[in-house]
C-alpha cells in the first residue's frame, strides 16, 4: 500500500498556516496531494485555476507534493489517487466539531481511509483565509501570512475591483 495523503481545501487563498501543514505532511507521507476544491457554493474570490496556481507557487519548495483541483466527492477523489489518508488542519477548538463531523462522514463513505489532524505552528494558528482576505481588502499588510505570489494576487484583485 502506498502512503499517500490528500490535503483538501478551498485555499482561497492558501496561507502560511496551510503551507506549514503541507511541510509537516511531507515528512510523514511518501506523497502529499494538495487538493484544491472547486467549492462554487463558497463563492471563492479566486477561480479554481488561479487557486491551483497559487498553491503550486506556495508549496514549490517541497519535493513530494502534487497540487490538483477537484470538484467531485472527496472520497471519490481519494480513490482516484490511491490515497489512504485525509489531512485536515485544526487551528482552535472551534474547528474541531466541524472537522469531527467531516471525519465521521468520510469514515462512513470510505472506511479504509484515515483522517489525520495536524495543528499549525503557534505563530500561525490565528491565520485563516477569511481573515487574510479581509485584512487585504482593507489595505493591510498580509506579507507575513501568505506567500509573496499570494500577497501580489490579492493586491491585484482588490486594485482591479477598486479601479472598475
Amino acid at each position: 500500500m502506498h502512503n499517500i495523503v490528500v490535503y483538501p481545501g478551498t485555499f482561497d487563498p492558501i496561507t502560511n498556516g496551510h503551507t506549514d501543514l503541507v511541510g509537516r505532511a511531507t515528512k510523514l507521507f511518501e506523497r502529499v496531494i494538495v487538493a484544491v476544491a472547486a467549492s462554487p457554493k463558497k463563492k471563492p474570490m479566486f477561480d479554481l485555476e488561479q487557486r491551483v496556481n497559487l498553491v503550486k507557487e506556495a508549496v514549490s519548495d517541497f519535493d513530494n507534493i502534487e497540487v490538483m483541483g477537484f470538484s467531485n466527492l472527496l472520497v471519490d477523489f481519494l480513490e482516484e489517487q490511491g490515497a489512504n489518508a485525509i489531512l485536515r488542519g485544526l487551528r482552535a477548538v472551534s474547528d474541531f466539531e466541524y472537522e469531527f463531523q467531516l471525519a465521521n462522514m468520510n469514515r462512513q463513505l470510505a472506511p479504509h481511509v484515515e483522517s489525520l489532524f495536524l495543528t499549525p505552528s503557534e505563530h500561525l494558528s490565528f491565520i485563516s483565509s477569511t481573515i487574510v482576505r479581509e485584512v487585504s481588502a482593507l489595505g493591510g499588510d498580509i506579507t507575513k501570512f501568505v506567500h509573496p505570489a499570494v500577497a501580489e494576487a490579492l493586491k491585484q484583485n482588490y486594485q482591479s475591483k477598486h479601479s472598475s
